[in-house]
């Protein structure tokens, strides 16, 4: 048997094996021995059916399986000894019905295969990358402070609707086809709207264009009750009837909310409420801002890199073995698979230059900080602690080992970024809060 390798540029090549009758006919000989044992065919007793008419009867199918046995573990084998870093799969250039079964006894596939082009990433303190911190600024204590009297607030039925309430009653077109009960945020909906719904009482009426009410189009639909398509249909101005209107009426800066955001007597004026409440923004903060700056080295490190991906094969495979993928949907997508498989590569990369290893033991504890985050947002961590060792072996154990490597490459992917932020360059750069959500 011979296995080659042409390359018909620098990420694609086909890949050649032939077979000689010495390959795989012991495997067939074998293999019709075995059948000859098993066959239960009229006139003969179990185990006794001549070896001539197994092959008569069953001689081709053999052949293809063994041949397909053979191809398939001698090409995997040659893929992972390779330097080269192989990328999808084989894809076959010829199928076996070409192939004569009766008169052949030399045979020859060829593949079509795509590799990653070699890459260099010198990862040290010159490679710089910003890590963006968000100014909790007064702007934003404020905002936040707005939000913790709405949170904290009363929720009271008002006689005249204004800015901010929500109205709730039913809404039904001309026709009649649609008569749904439904609440209407005025902080979701539309300027001219919102002009149209203030100033009203109960059992008032208003016409309602459905297209332009919210901001989010696709809000009324829902609340309807009906298709994206339906609502697109729907035609002329709706007439909603106001049932009632609800107002949330901010709580008031004092020690009652105090209390409330920090616990009783945590905080005893307004100045140490806002220094407070600056301290728990910026640690809200924190895990967002982890989040972008590794997107942000992620980025950097890919666009650094310069990694030549085999396009136009990952496209055609891609498409031929995957139903759910049409033409359309590669288009939109196959810029945001090319990144992640880019990134992939840079990372087994770092794993395998610095030869990291993830023990069994921090798959486990992964598996339990996991489990804490869980319960501790439900208040129940402190009831649970001597439990959490169960826990993470049966959420291991589960989804046929898919949980273990799901923690496992976790783990992994700390490791790496945990090497990268200790050996780049990382400059803090302080933005607003609008700054970063543009960001």
């Amino acid at each position: 048997m011979d296995i080659s390798l042409d390359k018909i540029n620098k990420t694609e090549a086909v890949i050649k094996v032939n077979l000689k009758a010495d390959d795989y006919q012991p495997g067939v000989a074998q293999k019709i021995k075995e059948y000859s044992k098993k066959a239960n065919i009229k006139g003969f007793r179990p185990g006794k059916v001549p070896l001539g008419m197994i092959q008569k009867m069953y001689g081709k199918s053999i052949l293809l399986e063994e041949l397909n046995q053979l191809l398939s573990e001698k090409l995997n084998a040659y893929l992972r000894e390779s330097d080269l870093q192989f990328l999808g799969e084989p894809m076959p250039k010829d199928d076996f019905e070409s192939i004569d079964l009766d008169s052949q006894e030399d045979f020859e596939f060829a593949y079509h295969v795509g590799f990653a082009e070699e890459f260099e990433l010198a990862i040290n303190d010159k490679l710089k990358v910003d890590k963006h911190s968000i100014k909790i600024d007064d702007k934003v204590i404020g905002e936040t402070i707005e939000n913790l009297q709405k949170q904290f607030g009363e929720l009271i039925t008002a006689e005249v609707s204004e800015a901010n309430d929500t109205l709730y009653g039913p809404i039904k077109s001309a026709d009649g086809s649609i008569h749904k009960e439904i609440s209407i945020d005025l902080n979701d909906v539309e300027k001219a709207s919102v002009k149209k719904l203030t100033g009203l009482k109960a059992e008032d009426s208003v016409e309602l264009d459905p297209k332009k009410l919210y901001t989010d189009s696709h809000k009324l639909h829902h609340q309807l009750d009906i298709s994206h398509d339906a609502f697109d249909l729907l035609k002329g101005k709706m007439t909603f009837t106001v049932k009632g209107i609800n107002r949330q009426v901010p709580a008031e800066v004092n020690q009652e909310l105090f209390d409330k955001t920090f616990g009783e007597g945590t905080v005893k004026d307004e100045k140490e409420f806002k220094e407070k409440v600056k301290e728990s923004v910026g640690k809200s903060f924190e895990n967002e801002e982890e989040q972008y700056f590794d997107y942000q080295l992620k980025e950097t490190l890919i666009e650094k890199a310069k990694i030549n991906l085999p396009d136009e094969f990952l496209k055609n495979w891609l498409l031929k073995t995957n139903d759910q993928i049409t033409p359309e949907i590669l288009q939109d997508e196959y810029a945001t698979y090319a990144k992640e498989l880019k990134w992939s590569l840079i990372r087994n990369k770092i794993v395998k230059d610095q030869d990291f290893k993830v023990e069994n033991d921090e798959v486990v504890e992964e598996a339990k900080n996991l489990i804490r985050k869980q319960f501790g947002q439900a208040g129940l961590i402190g009831q649970m602690e001597d439990k959490l060792e169960m826990f993470a072996q049966n959420y291991l154990q589960a989804e046929n080992g898919d949980n273990y490597m799901k923690i496992y490459n976790q783990v992994q992917n700390n490791k790496v970024f945990s090497y990268l932020k200790e050996n780049i360059t990382i400059k803090d750069k302080k933005v607003t809060m609008d700054e970063f959500r543009k960001l």
